[in-house]
C-alpha cells in the first residue's frame, strides 16, 4: 500500500512593515490630576414670569425716639394794604405818624393833608416815567403829549409801543436809548412776565424785583412809581436825595444820612413811610421859609409835584438831580 504523503496548504502572512525607529522623545508621562481643568458646573437660567411682580419695599423704620418731621405751613397769601387814595386812608396814616413821631407833627400840622389822585394803568405810569428821565418838566410834558398822538386812538398799549420804530420815537425827541427801554418794557408785558393785573397784586419786595429786571427802571423809578401811581402806603424810598435832606433836616442831623440809616431813623413810620417821605419833600421845599413854624407866605404855594405822575419837583431851594438809573 502506497503511502499518501499529506500536504496541508501552506498559509502565507502578509508581509510585515519593518518596525517604526525608535523616537528620540521620552516616554509620555502618566496625567497629573492636579493639571485636570476643574468641572464648572453650567449656571441654569431661570425664566422669568411674563407678569413679573415689582419688589416690595420693606417699610423704612423710624430710629427710636425719632419725632416726625412737621413742614412749616405755607406763607399766607399777600394781601395787599389799602392804598392811600382808599377813603380815609390819608387821615388814619397822619394820626400814626403825629403818634410816633413828635418831630415830623410839627410839619405835618403846618402843610395841607397830601392827595394821591393819579390813576393811570401802570404800563402807561411806567411809560410815562421813562419819558420823563433827565428831563425838565416842560421839556417832558411836550414829548409827551407827542407820544401819545403818536400812539393813537388805542392808547398806550404794549402792542401799540412796540408797534412804534426807533426812527419815529427819534423824530418826536425820543432818544434811541430811551425808545429801547421803552421796547424792552412792551416786550415783557407781551411775553406775560409782566402785566397790570399782577403789578397790582405783588408784595413790595417782589415788585421791585420784577421792575428793576426792565431795562432804564432802577431803583429810585420803582419807589416813585410805588407811591405816586400804586399809591403804595409803605415805601421808603432810600435813594431819594429830598427824603434824605428832608431826614437830616428833621432830625437836626450833622450829615446827610446814609440809606443804611434812613431805614433805622424812619422804622417808627410804617406802615406810612410813603406818607412820612412826602412830608420831607415838603420840608426841603419850604427850607428857607422856616418850615418849622413861620410859614411860607401868602403868595402861591410853591408847586411839590411835577405832571410825571406826581413825582415830586423840589424847586429852587433844593435842586434835586432826576436820577438816570
Amino acid at each position: 500500500m502506497v503511502e499518501q504523503t499529506q500536504t496541508q496548504p501552506q498559509t502565507t502572512h502578509p508581509p510585515q512593515s519593518p518596525p517604526p525607529p525608535p523616537s528620540s522623545d521620552p516616554p509620555p508621562s502618566p496625567p497629573n490630576s492636579s493639571s485636570k481643568i476643574p468641572f464648572r458646573p453650567k449656571k441654569i437660567r431661570k425664566l422669568s414670569n411674563s407678569n413679573p411682580k415689582p419688589p416690595t419695599k420693606k417699610p423704612q423704620q423710624e430710629p427710636p425716639n425719632s419725632t416726625p418731621q412737621i413742614l412749616p405751613p405755607p406763607p399766607p397769601p399777600f394781601i395787599p394794604p389799602k392804598t392811600l387814595s382808599s377813603e380815609g386812608e390819608i387821615s388814619t396814616a397822619l394820626r400814626h405818624l403825629r403818634t410816633v413821631d413828635p418831630h415830623l407833627a410839627r410839619i405835618i400840622d403846618f402843610h395841607d393833608p397830601p392827595s394821591f389822585q393819579n390813576f393811570h394803568p401802570p404800563f402807561h405810569s411806567l411809560t410815562r416815567s421813562i419819558l420823563y428821565q433827565q428831563l425838565a418838566v416842560k421839556a417832558g410834558d411836550s414829548i409827551y403829549s407827542r407820544f401819545l398822538s403818536l400812539c393813537g386812538d388805542a392808547g398806550v398799549l404794549p402792542d401799540s409801543v412796540l408797534a412804534l420804530t426807533p426812527q419815529q420815537l427819534r423824530q418826536i425827541g425820543i432818544s434811541g436809548r430811551k425808545a429801547s427801554y421803552l421796547h424792552d418794557l412792551a416786550s415783557k408785558y407781551r411775553s406775560g412776565i409782566l402785566s397790570d393785573s399782577s403789578i397790582v397784586i405783588l408784595d413790595d419786595k417782589s415788585l421791585f424785583s420784577m421792575l428793576t429786571m426792565v431795562k432804564g427802571i432802577g431803583p429810585w423809578s420803582v419807589h416813585m412809581f410805588m407811591i405816586f401811581s400804586l399809591h403804595r402806603p409803605d415805601v421808603l424810598p432810600v435813594g431819594d436825595l429830598g427824603v434824605r435832606k428832608g431826614v437830616q433836616l428833621l432830625y437836626g442831623l450833622e450829615d446827610l444820612p446814609k440809606p443804611s440809616q434812613m431805614e433805622k431813623l424812619c422804622e417808627r413810620w410804617r406802615p406810612y413811610r410813603s406818607v412820612g417821605s412826602w412830608y420831607m419833600w415838603r420840608l426841603v421845599e419850604t427850607k428857607g421859609a422856616s418850615a418849622m413854624g413861620s410859614g411860607v407866605g401868602s403868595g402861591q404855594e410853591p408847586q411839590l409835584f411835577d405832571s410825571v405822575n406826581g413825582f415830586a419837583n423840589l424847586g429852587s431851594l433844593f435842586e434835586q438831580p432826576r436820577p438816570s438809573d
